[in-house]
């Protein structure tokens, strides 16, 4: 297991962000990306995994897909990254930047609307 520190963390989750396509990123409004350093026992319920299983992202909203013209005026979507979790599956600094960048962008598919099982058959899951 491969441990890094906050900062460089968020940098990583940055870099990720930025490595979208310009076309993509500039659809990309009101959506606030966080790092945690494990999920809460909510979050791991929207998830619908158990107290033992990792969790890397989540994904906290309504992706672009599925709102409608009266979807307005309300709080940002979050996307949640957990750095305990990632890292506890990285053996290496390279591994950490490599596994934030698919768990970004996994997180980013589903505000897009893509479910799992598409962003699997993409590689992204």
């Amino acid at each position: 297991m491969s441990r890094i520190d906050r900062k460089t963390f968020r940098r990583l989750v940055r870099e990720a962000v930025a490595s979208l396509p310009p076309e993509l990123l500039a659809r990309v409004h009101n959506v606030d990306i966080v790092i945690e350093s494990r999920p809460t026992a909510r979050d791991r319920k929207l998830a619908g995994i158990g107290p033992n299983d990792l969790l890397l992202g989540l994904y906290h909203g309504i992706p672009l897909t599925h709102r409608g013209e009266n979807y307005n005026l309300v709080v940002p979507d979050k996307i949640s990254i957990y750095q305990d979790h990632i890292e506890a599956i990285c053996d290496t600094d390279d591994d950490i930047r490599e596994q934030v960048r698919k768990t970004v962008l996994h997180e980013l598919g589903h505000y897009f609307g893509i479910d799992d099982d598409r962003l699997h058959e993409l590689g992204m899951g």
